[in-house]
């Protein structure tokens, strides 16, 4: 199973798409809310995005947004 963090905000759509997607695969996920969470908005300013949601998924690349195509590519 791979580690699954997704950084959200309370007012983001995509952000529940993303959640609502996973929760639905059955996938376990971290949620960092950047609203509430000021250590989640320092590491994606450190890795230069700003912009959510972001799906970090152990081993892969950042997914920005809703990708699912992309998303479905990884976990199936």
């Amino acid at each position: 199973m791979k580690n699954i963090i997704v950084y959200t905000s309370n007012t983001c759509p995509y952000c529940k798409m993303v959640k609502d997607y996973l929760q639905s695969k059955s996938m376990p996920f971290q949620e960092r809310n950047i609203s509430t969470d000021v250590e989640a908005q320092k590491e994606l300013i450190k890795k230069g995005l700003r912009s959510i949601p972001v799906i970090s998924i152990e081993g892969y690349e950042d997914i920005i947004g809703f990708d699912r195509y992309r998303l479905d590519q990884i976990i199936g």
